[in-house]
């Protein structure tokens, strides 16, 4: 199979004409294996090859799941994706030598839909940085501009996907970190609601429910089908989602209701947005409104730059859990050497965070989930942009200094952790490039538990602004 060939498809595509015998998983595999050492010198997307066990389990499958014979990567950040005998580095050097015991719930779902694991995706050391730029494997480089940030921190499956290597990858997001590298590589991202997809059974929750398990995608059926594939809870489980009407990819096939939609014309400090996010946002609004929707520029008025020390503390008292633990699994003392500086100061926070100040920080985003709600009591849906365009590599320096990473991060997140606080369900949408020739993404959040309103909704400006056949020139 010719890469011209196989970058036509999206998985389901991909899916049907090995189910039909028009072509063989084992061929399927090997042009993504082919393109992955074509491009992966230069992007740098994967950081463990498992094409050897990949071959196997090709050869190996017997049951029919609906992605039969799929490639499909995982991300390197561990906790909810756990492979048995394979590495989870988190992209760090204190976990350098770890290797899973045991397969996690969501990789048991991903095998029985039939997904072939071929490897791991980059990611910044712990998921911390928006942009994937690890000590221990290097920068991951954006297909678009090599010089630029696939944005952090599911950037190694973003710039896979993006670069053809297979067409839809595993994604993790605690505060944007689907929807923004979707943004940056001209793809789709879904977070969904908190608790959809179990992270069972070293997890109850990510990042005091904060973080979600999803993916990244060309197509918006892929990821639809990928979410039907893998929601639903384990024994256990600390969150109750309501459930859909039918399935998600059905949700897909329908045309979405006449939508009341809030439009969010500044950025989350109240000020004005990035030009080209401006004219990225303007254009899905007007888009939205020729397809029927109804828009009107609202605002739910939740001070975003206040919930940031809630984020900070939550996940550096996460942080500090798991190094702690690390350490003492290797019978050493902690040891800054072990990680890049902006994680040891995050590691430094997170010891120093009192159980009242942690309870605090929780509180915050219940309270932030409650204000959300609310507010979609009058709207279905909120229209925004992601974050600014895609930044050049080295602007978010993991080893420079604390503050001004602090501060930078404060400006460039957006309004993607509000959703993550909320527990909302948001997405990215590549309808939009600038004239540099990179993407920019635009951002819909909804109702909780609503991800069918959001992916009818994809699916209809998909059809309206198709994107899936601009690919970059890599």
């Amino acid at each position: 199979m010719k890469f011209e060939e196989y970058r036509r498809y999206d998985a389901i595509g991909l899916a049907e004409l090995i189910a039909k015998r028009k072509i063989s998983a084992e061929e399927v595999l090997e042009a993504a294996i082919d393109r992955a050492e074509q491009v992966n010198p230069r992007i740098n997307a994967i950081v463990h090859k498992q094409y050897e066990q990949a071959r196997r389990a090709v050869n190996a499958q017997s049951a029919d799941g609906p992605l039969k014979g799929v490639p499909y990567l995982i991300k390197d950040l561990g906790l909810g994706t756990f492979q048995n005998g394979e590495p989870a580095t988190i992209c760090s050097k204190l976990f350098k030598d770890f290797v899973s015991g045991h397969d996690s719930a969501y990789v048991k779902r991903c095998k029985r839909a039939g997904l072939v694991i071929m490897g791991r995706s980059s990611t910044p050391e712990f998921g911390i940085n928006p942009s994937t730029e690890p000590r221990l494997y290097g920068p991951c480089r954006n297909p678009w501009n090599l010089e630029h940030s696939t944005g952090g921190s599911s950037g190694g499956a973003a710039a896979a996907v993006s670069a053809g290597i297979l067409p839809v990858a595993h994604a993790t997001d605690g505060g944007g970190s689907i929807r923004m590298p979707a943004a940056h590589c001209g793809l789709f991202g879904l977070k969904p609601s908190r608790g959809r997809i179990s992270m069972a059974p070293d997890g109850g929750e990510g990042w005091g429910g904060l973080s979600n398990i999803h993916v990244v995608s060309r197509s918006v059926r892929d990821s639809a089908l990928m979410l039907d594939c893998t929601a639903g809870p384990e024994l256990g489980d600390p969150y109750s989602v309501p459930l859909p009407s039918g399935t998600f990819l059905d949700a897909t096939k329908r045309t979405p209701p006449k939508l009341k939609i809030a439009l969010m014309l500044k950025d989350h400090r109240g000020a004005k947005l990035h030009p080209d996010c401006y004219k990225a946002v303007e254009g899905a609004a007007k888009l939205c409104a020729d397809l029927g929707h109804i828009i009107e520029e609202a605002d739910p008025k939740i001070d975003l730059v206040e919930l940031y020390p809630m984020n900070r503390r939550i996940s550096a008292s996460n942080i500090a859990r798991v190094c702690t633990a690390r350490w003492k699994a290797l019978g050493r003392e902690p040891n800054p050497d072990d990680l890049e500086t902006i994680t040891w100061a995050a590691y430094q926070r997170g010891l120093g965070v009192t159980a009242v100040e942690y309870v605090e920080a929780i509180a915050a985003a219940h309270a932030a989930g409650r204000q959300m709600a609310n507010f979609l009591t009058t709207y279905d849906v909120i229209l925004s942009t992601t974050c600014g365009p895609p930044p050049k590599l080295g602007y978010f320096d993991m080893s420079g200094d604390v503050k001004l990473h602090a501060d930078r991060m404060i400006n460039y997140l957006g309004v993607t952790p509000l959703h993550n606080a909320a527990g909302t369900p948001a997405m990215a949408i590549p309808l939009h490039w600038t004239e540099g020739g990179l993407p920019i993404g635009v951002h819909f959040a909804g109702r909780y538990g609503e991800e069918e309103t959001l992916l009818s909704l994809a699916a209809q400006l998909e059809a309206a602004q198709p994107w899936f056949n601009q690919v970059p020139v890599i």
